[in-house]
């Protein structure tokens, strides 16, 4: 005898985004692999090109422990797209300065994630489209705009800086 598996009052909301956000960083990930970027060094990128900031700080915006950071920012300068220097302000802290070599790239990483982004939602009619964004940036900014506490944590997706 088998047991019946209970009946679904709602849609599966988690499946449907958790589904839509990987084949999404799959696809940002390929794209972004053709001029050897990853999605986390085009986020440390273009953040370090928008102000000063330090590792910590770019960490931060985007989600990554202190290893992972350390990681990529090792990366770009192997690549010679950004370097460690002394902050301008605060001659204690180091920032992550953007070579021009990493402002040409980020250039264009940020035209291939542009791009992935536009094929995603160009795949919905326009009025879907619209309604899906409205939709989701309000879900972020009020109901899912923090996580709850939990006995074990849940792995947590890339934040975008505010």
């Amino acid at each position: 005898m088998t047991a019946m598996a209970p009946a679904r009052a709602e849609p599966d909301l988690s499946f449907l985004l958790d589904h839509t956000s990987h084949v999404l960083r799959t696809r940002m990930a390929a794209a972004l692999a053709e001029i050897g970027l990853t999605a986390r060094m085009h986020c440390v990128l273009v953040h370090a090109l928008e102000e000063e900031r330090t590792q910590i700080q770019l960490a931060e915006i985007g989600d990554m422990d202190k290893t992972t950071m350390v990681v990529t920012v090792d990366a770009l300068e192997k690549a010679g797209l950004a370097e460690r220097r002394p902050s301008g302000t605060d001659r204690r802290a180091r920032i992550v300065a953007v070579t021009e070599k990493g402002a040409q790239v980020a250039k264009r990483s940020q035209e291939i994630v542009d791009g992935v982004h536009r094929a995603a939602l160009d795949a919905l009619p326009a009025d879907e489209r619209e309604a899906l964004l409205r939709a989701l940036s309000r879900l972020v900014s009020d109901h899912l705009a923090t996580p709850a506490e939990a006995p074990q944590a849940a792995r947590r997706a890339r934040q975008r800086a505010k």
